[in-house]
């Protein structure tokens, strides 16, 4: 009979996840996390800029920082890794991140249902108070036990 697996732990499981593929060569990483809620890094690289002597970091890996970091938020949440989904991904930008600096995102997972998950976040460069943007989604939990 096989054993139940640990609960999920974002911290841990980063070490993984964060290090591989698209998130690994963005440089996602970990930075903290709640009952339901995890934030993660984007590092400043001249390489993820917009626009050429910009220094401001393009839109293309602050989603997918954000998109990241809802999954991780959502397994943290149920305690369990399963699979997930992305149906809907909102991102409302407030302003351009400051130039050369990093961008954290935390996502919040804040209602899950039988086969959805509800997600809301900020994107930020250093202060929360004034964010890059705002994250709103909806992801799809494929075989989750949730009720």
């Amino acid at each position: 009979m096989a054993s139940e697996l640990p609960p999920f732990d974002p911290e841990t499981a980063a070490k993984f996840m964060l290090g591989r593929g698209h998130p690994g060569w963005l440089g996602l990483r970990y930075v903290e996390h709640g009952e339901d809620w995890v934030e993660l890094a984007l590092p400043w690289r001249e390489d993820l800029v917009g626009e050429t002597g910009s220094g401001i970091l393009a839109s293309g890996p602050i989603v997918s920082l954000m998109d990241m970091a809802c999954g991780m938020a959502i397994w943290t949440a149920t305690k369990e890794f399963r699979a997930v989904a992305t149906l809907d991904l909102r991102v409302d930008y407030m302003r351009p991140a400051r130039d050369g600096a990093a961008v954290n995102g935390r996502a919040e997972c804040y209602r899950i249902t039988r086969s959805a998950a509800f997600l809301r976040g900020v994107a930020h460069d250093g202060d929360v108070g004034d964010p890059v943007a705002h994250i709103a989604g909806v992801f799809m939990t494929i075989g989750a036990s949730r009720a």
